[in-house]
């Protein structure tokens, strides 16, 4: 099996395809699996690389708690990338996934050609950050336990996963499948460590507001706990666009496939054709008639 070193730790990943890469990082609920209809699609065109969080084999699962963090989760992916030789990268990460994307972009933008952010910033705004940590927690305990497959039968089915298994009750069985199989240290490990401690999208401000690296955000418009989170990204980063997928949850890429891959495709052209602009400081006026008068 493939590994990347990351300071002891091994990561798995795959591969396929060759030209410019594209990293995908996944989502808590899934792992390198979510990604395959992005990575049949994608690899006729790209060097596509999909690896497994550490706490989810086949990755090493750490005993420390301590070796799990928000920060860690975001050099895993320079990790990755300098085990395959990658300069340079557009990263992709859903959820989980996507905010490591994010603070890899604004850590390393000399590594990021393009960030896709798709289902981001849970437990981001200021009103909800203590019940998603509590209830980052409760999950974590709920693994340690109960186990994986008692974890999956509700989490499979939480509020922003029902739109999902109500349009694709095939695929989202899939989905359901592989997170039963999580590995519940590593789960519940994660859980504590990077999603509870993690820090809020506000916290990034005066680097959203200097950013250059293209940043595409995704959102399902069902997905209540990301909405915001996603329209402070598209306001506070001159380089962002935001993109709201109607009548989707959460599990974007796997929920609407066909969709979301016109949609990176769409926006990997633009990049590489360099039509990729920041936002035109005309937008942000005070009136919403007259030209000129700007924000201060």
């Amino acid at each position: 099996m493939p590994y990347a070193d990351a300071d002891g730790v091994r990561l798995y990943y795959e591969e396929a395809g060759s030209g410019t890469a594209i990293v995908f990082v996944h989502e808590f609920a899934t792992d390198h699996r979510g990604w395959e209809p992005q990575m049949r699609c994608f690899s006729r065109r790209y060097r596509c690389v999909a690896f497994n969080a550490r706490g989810y084999p086949p990755s090493d699962v750490p005993d420390d708690p301590e070796a799990y963090s928000q920060k860690i989760a975001t050099d895993d992916i320079g990790h990755v990338l300098r085990h395959l030789g990658v300069g340079k990268a557009h990263v992709v990460g859903l959820s989980m996934g996507a905010n490591a994307a994010l603070q890899f972009g604004l850590d390393h933008a000399d590594k990021a050609l393009s960030l896709v952010v798709a289902g981001g910033g849970y437990g981001s705004i200021a009103e909800h950050t203590e019940q998603f940590r509590a209830d980052a927690r409760g999950m974590a305990e709920r693994y340690e336990t109960e186990g994986a497959q008692a974890v999956a039968e509700f989490y499979s089915q939480s509020p922003s996963r029902v739109q999902y298994r109500d349009k694709d009750p095939r695929g989202w069985a899939e989905f359901r499948a592989t997170l039963e199989q999580h590995d519940a240290k590593g789960a519940a490990l994660t859980m504590r460590g990077v999603q509870a401690r993690r820090p809020s999208f506000w916290e990034f401000g005066e680097q959203l507001r200097t950013m250059t690296v293209p940043l595409l955000i995704v959102s399902g418009d069902e997905d209540d706990w990301c909405l915001d989170a996603s329209l402070y990204l598209k306001r506070a980063a001159p380089s962002a666009a935001l993109w709201v997928l109607p009548k989707t949850g959460h599990t974007i890429n796997l929920e609407e496939v066909d969709a979301f891959n016109r949609g990176l495709q769409d926006f990997l052209d633009t990049v590489e054709a360099g039509r990729w602009i920041g936002r035109d400081l005309g937008a942000l006026g005070k009136s919403a008639f007259f030209a000129g008068e700007t924000e201060e």
